[in-house]
């Protein structure tokens, strides 16, 4: 493996005072998509929950790796292959000081939260859960973060238990309490629900946690893109998000895993360089993070993550986050104010999300009626069918802001769904 430890990376771009004002239409200029028009009206792309934009920089970043610098990474001796070793490990070190994380080899690249939250399922729930164990999730997961844990469960004759929430969207942490127990083996909660918006209270939900000794994943897909995240603040024990989120390629992300639990973890997959030495009879694995990173990656996504990273800094976090939270605030009033519609999900902390139903319309009707007038929309259960069945709703339509997004844009929203009323009425 061809080491980067003294490899200059990229300088990173400062961020900018916080007190300047926030210039969407400056912000809206980076990202070319949100140019175009749709059905002959101008885009209105409110659907960041399930994939964000990508600005030109970070397509860029993209286009000059497979340009000028495409070869495998690590094992190569060559010219391009160390350049192209370079500027991954130069990624991994972006979402190392990103996250806070302590050390770089504690961050492993994934192709997304869903094979974060699987790459420890496998690596420390088969190893560590046994029959007669508890693994507690939350009400509002979405499936990635329930579907890997039911499928352990019924390997181990484990049982999965479940954190409940109120209407509103908030869980109950009383009943979170008196879940904990000496069988529990990990907690795995979203920081940010992706159906409702909950922003939960994941430092305390951990803090009660190891209390008890168990560790605690954190799904932050949601979060990454919409919140300052400090891993080691947190506490958390293991931190997944998905780069499609948060203005990278697809196919990019990140499993951020304290060191002393990855150590003891067994690897998620077998193949190359993720080995120190291979025969017939025995194999020794590599060290972190190269363990947990058999085959080829995806090194053109994992660079424009980084990339991402990096455009995320230059635009100002803070300031992006306080512009969402008005935004979406705004969002809200106006389109609670429209007779017929009702908001799910409206616990106190909220981010990016607004999801609601119209009486007698299905989501699907709304987001086809929504597309018509070029407006963007999420339609469907969120992939958090349990959920919709404890707010009892079969779906519901979702918008979901960035910081590219309007108040002009929200006032278009709202006017298309006065007109999807108009039309069932």
């Amino acid at each position: 493996m061809i080491s980067t430890e003294n490899i200059l990376l990229e300088t990173p771009t400062p961020e900018p005072p916080v007190d300047e004002a926030w210039d969407v239409e400056r912000i809206r200029d980076d990202f070319p998509v949100l140019r175009q028009t749709v059905n002959g009206k101008p885009l209105v792309y409110l659907d960041n929950a399930a994939s964000s934009q990508v600005p030109q920089v970070v397509v860029d970043r993209g286009a000059r790796y497979l340009e000028e610098e495409h070869s495998n990474i690590h094992r190569g001796v060559h010219y391009l292959s160390m350049r192209a070793t370079t500027a991954y490990e130069g990624a991994r070190e972006k979402v190392k000081r990103f996250l806070n994380a302590r050390e770089a080899k504690e961050c492993i690249f994934v192709r997304g939260a869903t094979e974060g939250i699987n790459l420890v399922m496998h690596g420390y729930g088969r190893k560590f859960v046994s029959e007669g164990d508890e693994v507690i999730v939350s009400a509002m997961e979405h499936h990635a973060n329930i579907v890997p844990w039911q499928m352990l469960c019924e390997e181990k004759g484990a049982r999965l238990r479940v954190i409940p929430m109120n209407d509103a969207g908030e869980l109950l942490l009383d009943e979170y309490d008196a879940l904990l127990n000496e069988r529990t083996k990990i907690v795995a909660v979203n920081h940010i629900s992706n159906a409702l918006g909950t922003v939960n209270p994941v430092k305390e939900i951990i803090a009660t946690a190891h209390k008890h000794g168990v560790p605690v994943l954190v799904d932050g897909a949601q979060s990454a893109p919409h919140l300052a995240v400090d891993v080691q603040d947190l506490d958390c024990d293991f931190f997944v998000l998905s780069g499609h989120k948060m203005f990278a390629p697809t196919g990019s992300g990140i499993i951020y895993g304290k060191a002393e639990w990855l150590e003891r973890m067994n690897p998620f997959q077998g193949g190359g360089d993720m080995i120190r030495s291979v025969t017939f009879e025995k194999t020794t694995y590599a060290g972190l993070p190269t363990k947990f990173e058999a085959g080829t990656p995806a090194i053109a996504s994992q660079i424009g993550l980084g990339a991402a990273i990096d455009y995320l800094n230059s635009i100002g976090r803070e300031r992006a986050v306080a512009y969402e939270k008005e935004l979406l605030a705004y969002a809200t009033a106006k389109i609670s104010a429209i007779e017929g519609v009702r908001i799910i999900g409206t616990a106190r902390e909220k981010a990016s999300v607004l999801s609601f139903v119209i009486e007698d319309v299905h989501p699907h009707d709304i987001g086809t009626i929504l597309d018509q007038e070029g407006i963007a929309v999420r339609a469907g259960h969120h992939c958090a069918q349990p959920v919709m069945q404890r707010l009892k709703v079969p779906a519901t339509a979702r918008a979901s802001f960035a910081f590219y997004n309007t108040k002009e844009e929200a006032d278009a929203l709202a006017g298309a769904i006065e007109k999807v009323i108009e039309v069932f009425s």
